[in-house]
């Protein structure tokens, strides 16, 4: 049996480093503004008119700002298992670019487990699979949970 390739899900958002994955954002290099998928155009900052950004990993820790669940499936291009299952999200804001990036929570963390100030780091999970694919995506983890079992 051969072992499936790992591929992110969505090409140049994150690292694919097993040990310390990063989002790949930007920073204005006017204002230093964080953006977060990475900008190209102008800066979201409204008091600057910055439009040259360089590619900038972000922090891999943060706190839950706000979290949910998602009791539905969501639309397509989201590729869900069969059958679904329920999975929570979290909006962590990141203290040192003072941002805030949604992303899932690892499987086995409902939102019972969660609360807003909880720290949480970066981590790469299967998002879905083909034959020959493991299509990888960042997802938050509650700091002292791991292998995506409940604190």
């Amino acid at each position: 049996m051969t072992s499936k390739t790992r591929v992110p899900a969505i090409e140049g958002w994150f690292t694919m480093d097993e040990q310390a994955p990063a989002l790949l954002g930007s920073s204005c290099t006017s204002c230093g503004n964080f953006a977060f998928p990475k900008e190209t155009f102008f800066c979201r900052n409204p008091d600057c008119q910055g439009k040259e950004f360089a590619e900038a990993p972000l922090s891999r820790t943060g706190t839950i700002w706000s979290y949910t669940d998602a009791c539905y499936q969501p639309p397509k291009p989201y590729e869900a298992a069969d059958p679904y299952v329920p999975f929570s999200l979290a909006a962590v804001e990141l203290a040192a670019e003072q941002m805030v990036v949604m992303g899932q929570i690892v499987p086995g963390v409902g939102v019972d487990d969660l609360h807003v100030g909880d720290e949480v780091e970066l981590v790469l999970d299967t998002l879905y699979e083909d034959d020959e694919h493991e299509y990888m995506v960042w997802k938050w983890r509650p700091t002292g949970v791991r292998n995506g079992q409940g604190a």
